[in-house]
């Protein structure tokens, strides 16, 4: 099956503590059903100090199920599902199934 979330979408969280937020999808990682969001779903971590970097407690973002992360409507802004159409020309686009608008292509 193609892949609804790709790599540069922008994205709207739908459930958890960020509901609502909005940002680009980092990396999908499709066996884990899972994507990293760009300043969404933020942990601390604690890391030992080693000779390149200093030790300390780094925020960073934390891998988020596909199912709580929608496609941005290119035209509402709105979350919406995503579709698949082929085009006259024969390519195969994704698009927004709330307004139409095609996603990529």
């Amino acid at each position: 099956m193609a892949a609804k979330i790709k790599k540069g979408d922008k994205v709207v969280i739908l459930t958890g503590k960020d509901k609502g937020k909005k940002g680009d999808v980092v990396a999908v990682f499709p066996k884990e059903n899972k994507a990293l969001v760009q300043g969404v779903n933020m942990v601390k971590r604690h890391e030992k100090p080693s000779q390149t970097a200093t030790g300390g407690i780094v925020t960073r973002e934390a891998k988020v199920h596909l199912s709580n992360i929608a496609i941005q409507d290119p035209k509402t802004g709105a979350p919406t599902r995503v579709g698949f159409k082929t085009l006259d020309d024969g390519r195969k686009v994704r698009f927004a199934k709330a307004s139409g608008e095609t996603i990529d292509g």
